[in-house]
């Protein structure tokens, strides 16, 4: 028996796409109905540096805003801290004084609420004590719950040293 062509064959694979198709768009939808939106973990009330200064009268019952600057040594750990101009050892004594400014007093309409503070940092420093500056002027944990002290931080923009 002679077989013709038998140098040529004819399987050629034919791919079928439809499947393929609805399986892509069955992973998709399963992946949009089992997506969670995750609420952000630390919620910051923080202002960050506008592109130009407001002007405006400000309400003299208002507390002035409180700078905290934070310096840097060569290797970018903390070198020190300062509130307005006046040094301060750590961050347990910023927070102090922090409390010390604006009172006991926790209603609405009390020193914390119209309380600023701006964190004015080298910028090579270490974010590790950003944090704990953010840390020490928003707040405290005690036996009754969370003490809110300032809610309103702003970020003086990043000079560049050198």
């Amino acid at each position: 028996m002679k077989i013709r062509n038998a140098g040529k064959r004819q399987d050629k694979i034919d791919l079928q796409m439809t499947p393929m198709i609805d399986i892509v768009f069955q992973l998709l939808t399963f992946f949009i109905m089992t997506f969670k939106i995750v609420l952000p973990e630390g919620d910051f009330n923080i202002k960050m540096p506008a592109n130009a200064p407001s002007s405006g009268v400000p309400d003299p019952n208002l507390l002035p805003p409180m700078t905290v600057r934070l310096t840097a040594g060569a290797d970018g750990n903390l070198a020190g801290i300062s509130i307005n101009g006046n040094s301060m050892k750590d961050f347990t004594a910023l927070h102090n004084h922090i409390i010390s400014v604006i009172g006991d007093d926790r209603g609405p309409g009390s020193a914390a609420d119209s309380a600023e503070v701006e964190l004015d940092c080298d910028y090579n420093l270490h974010y590790e004590h950003v944090i704990k500056a953010i840390t020490a002027v928003s707040g405290y944990v005690d036996q009754n719950g969370v003490v809110k002290l300032i809610e309103k931080i702003k970020f003086a923009p990043p000079k560049k040293t050198g």
